[in-house]
């Protein structure tokens, strides 16, 4: 058996379809962000990052790396085990306080990743509600969508944020079944946002629980940051919300949080929390300065969101076609996989900029798209210099316009 073969052939199948991934080595320069080294070429060149989830720029925040520097001094590097065995620090559990603080609940549990979060507790908490039917919507991410695969439990799919079609398939469930409706506040790719009191009135009427991922909206709406649940006033009618601190808490990470009952039993029964190295005690303290400061500053939120309109003010008087939503997220649709990866390419060679393109099976083919993430430290100056290249590279590679 040739088993190097089969991987080639896997890879080449990628190239094929013109999906093939490349990973740009990049250096982010503390101080100088979205400014970064590229050092995929020959020697370090200078690009200007427009892809970043650090949404907030908090991972080059002084209060962030403050905290890590003196907690690596204080306890070291590793966490020295599982949370079991030695590695439940007394920085991760005042992390975790913070962190049901900021969504007011009983308890939190911190997870190394938003993925584990949601793959781990989505599948261990299904399998605790014997007869449970998960109603995933059709757009929750891959995370949401394995740890329910890996739950056993009977799953249906509702329309992407259509609460008529939830409550057809709520309607038929048997009363006494446990239910659990799982969503998303912030889809990541259309940047659209769920109706999440509606949802969360057929939960009510209906006797199911709700699990919220806020993940590319907690530290990024609310008076503090809890989310889109935060903003809405809607943190109180959510069972679960599932968060990240890899993405506007410019650390790493992932959690859960709910009723201290809930959260002790995912903890107890959870095979990715009980079997994996705990998170070192500096990240923990460096997220945990990241989530108080955000709790008290509305700067680099209101900056942020008049950043991200200002980009697509101007991206769509230029007549480029931007997919319009509410959210801080702005995609530019060039609807086809090569030609997608090409207008990457160009950007980054002839214009120094860096947007890695989005296509199958993140987003559907024929909607592949460049998913443009403006920070609150992106300049009038940058955003005019990024519509220029876009411009010069939609011109070149003859792609769709839309009217201004």
């Amino acid at each position: 058996m040739d088993y190097e073969a089969l991987f080639s052939q896997a890879v080449d199948r990628l190239h094929s379809e013109k999906r093939y991934r490349v990973f740009t080595e990049l250096a982010r320069n503390c101080g100088s962000f979205p400014v970064a080294d590229n050092h995929s070429g020959i020697g370090p060149a200078k690009i200007t990052m427009w892809c970043s989830n650090d949404y907030l720029a908090m991972g080059q925040n002084p209060v962030v790396i403050e905290a890590l520097q003196q907690a690596a001094k204080e306890f070291g590097a590793g966490a020295g085990g599982t949370r079991n065995i030695s590695g439940n620090s007394h920085a991760i559990v005042e992390l975790e306080r913070e962190l049901a603080d900021l969504h007011g609940k009983q308890a939190a549990l911190a997870f190394m990743s938003g993925y584990i979060a949601n793959q781990t507790s989505l599948s261990t908490i299904a399998k605790l509600m014997p007869g449970c039917v998960i109603l995933s919507d059709a757009d929750n991410h891959n995370s949401m969508i394995e740890g329910i695969r890996q739950a056993g439990c009977e799953r249906q799919i509702w329309r992407h944020n259509d609460v008529a079609h939830l409550e057809e398939l709520l309607q038929a469930i048997p009363a006494d079944r446990p239910k659990l409706i799982a969503f998303e506040s912030v889809y990541s790719m259309d940047g659209d946002i769920a109706p999440i009191h509606a949802i969360c009135d057929l939960a009510d009427k209906y006797d199911a629980m709700t699990y919220l991922d806020e993940v590319h909206a907690v530290g990024l709406y609310g008076n503090r940051g809890g989310g889109i649940a935060d903003r809405d006033d809607a943190m109180q009618r959510i069972h679960i919300i599932q968060g990240t601190l890899g993405k506007a808490f410019g650390v790493v990470g992932g959690y859960i949080a709910g009723s201290a009952k809930m959260i002790d039993a995912v903890r107890s029964y959870a095979p990715g929390f009980i079997f994996s190295t705990a998170m070192p005690p500096a990240i923990a303290a460096a997220a945990a300065a990241s989530v108080r400061y955000l709790k008290r500053s509305q700067v680099e939120r209101a900056r942020h969101q008049e950043r991200a309109a200002t980009l697509r003010r101007m991206l769509l008087a230029a007549g480029l076609p931007v997919l319009v939503n509410q959210s801080h997220i702005v995609p530019v649709m060039v609807g086809d996989a090569a030609l997608c990866k090409a207008a990457s390419d160009m950007l980054l060679a002839d214009h120094g900029i860096y947007i890695q393109p989005i296509n199958y099976p993140t987003v559907p083919r024929g909607t592949e798209r460049l998913r443009i993430t403006p920070t609150p430290v992106h300049t009038d100056a940058m955003m005019q210099a990024l519509t220029n290249a876009l411009l010069d590279v939609w011109q070149r590679l003859g792609l769709r316009r839309q009217a201004a």
